[in-house]
């Protein structure tokens, strides 16, 4: 990064002032702390993500897309939870104070936070290598929480949208720089969901009252509904044909494609629980929301996760998805 000349203060209020409005926000950015009043009758929600340099992101990887993406993966924990966004703290460290790259990264995080109405309230500098911390501030209904408990064994396993779209993009732009390529364009379609992912915080908000189970599927679709299954103290039986593979995997060998749908990671799809007897109004809700959902299995009583194939023989498992600190 290109080094300018500007204070912590000037940079916060350059890139990151006057993003502070919207509906519970009684401070946000300039004080020492922010002040919110969350509505009455409803608990906070509060979750952080961080995201490393060389290790969730690129170094020339689009500034705008960094910045989006930091803030999608921790709505997406949001979502998870059925609460809807206050505001957000952003923890930012750079190497140095490159204009133009943090112009980008503002408005890639700038442009999802406003849609999604989740305002930057506050946050804090430093310098060092590149790392991005996001912390997100919500409201659910008190009592009304997804969590990861709550599943039962005959509870129909549900996705939302499509998986492996991100490990496709991650692989792809592995083949670009092994191959010398140029660096991607900020919307290259290969790169969508890697780049872009899309917090599911109307599909959260919807399951309110419908299910009680719920989890955001960042580090893969095994590992994550491994979390769901201890928490809920069952385990659950998938089939293969069934779960929902993203557009990019259609030229892959069927192994490859299913093992990047497992266990890819970074999809930020909702996986959740659902009433067997209930599949007409699941139905209903995606025709809604216009988001294929889709099920996948079978919550069981039956400890661990088996995937069948369409014979109904098991699949051999590939690796469960990511982990920061699993040796290689």
């Amino acid at each position: 990064m290109a080094d300018a000349h500007l204070s912590e203060f000037e940079l916060i209020e350059r890139f990151f002032s006057g993003r502070d409005r919207g509906p519970g926000i009684v401070l946000g950015v300039g004080d020492d702390c922010t002040l919110l009043s969350p509505r009455p009758g409803h608990q906070l929600a509060v979750s952080v993500d961080t995201m490393v340099c060389g290790t969730h992101f690129f170094p020339d990887q689009p500034a705008a897309a960094v910045g989006h993406k930091a803030l999608a993966a921790a709505l997406s924990d949001l979502a998870a939870m059925g609460a809807e966004p206050l505001g957000t703290l952003l923890a930012i460290t750079l190497p140095g104070t490159d204009e133009a790259w943090l112009m980008a990264f503002a408005e890639g995080m700038g442009a999802l936070a406003e849609r999604l109405r989740a305002p930057l309230i506050g946050g804090d500098t430093t310098r060092g290598p590149l790392a991005v911390s996001v912390t997100v501030i919500g409201e659910v209904p008190a009592g009304l929480a997804l969590r990861r408990s709550g599943a039962e064994p005959g509870n129909l396993v549900v996705v939302s949208g499509s998986l492996g779209g991100a490990f496709a993009g991650l692989q792809a732009e592995r083949e670009r720089r092994e191959a010398g390529g140029k660096p991607p364009a900020v919307q290259d379609a290969s790169h969508r969901r890697f780049f872009w992912p899309e917090p599911r915080i109307a599909l959260g908000r919807a399951l309110r009252g419908h299910t009680r189970t719920a989890i955001d599927i960042s580090d893969g679709l095994l590992a994550d509904l491994a979390h769901i299954c201890t928490a809920s103290g069952c385990g659950a039986t998938l089939e293969a044909e069934s779960i929902p593979r993203d557009p990019l995997l259609a030229g892959w060998a069927d192994a490859a494609a299913l093992s990047a749908a497992l266990s890819g990671g970074d999809d930020y799809e909702l996986l959740f629980a659902w009433p067997a007897r209930q599949r007409t109004e699941l139905r209903v809700l995606a025709s809604g929301l216009q988001l294929p959902l889709t099920v996948i299995g079978e919550f069981r009583r039956e400890p661990g996760i088996r995937v069948l194939d369409a014979t109904g023989q098991p699949v051999t498992l590939a690796e469960p998805g990511f982990d920061h600190f699993r040796a290689d």
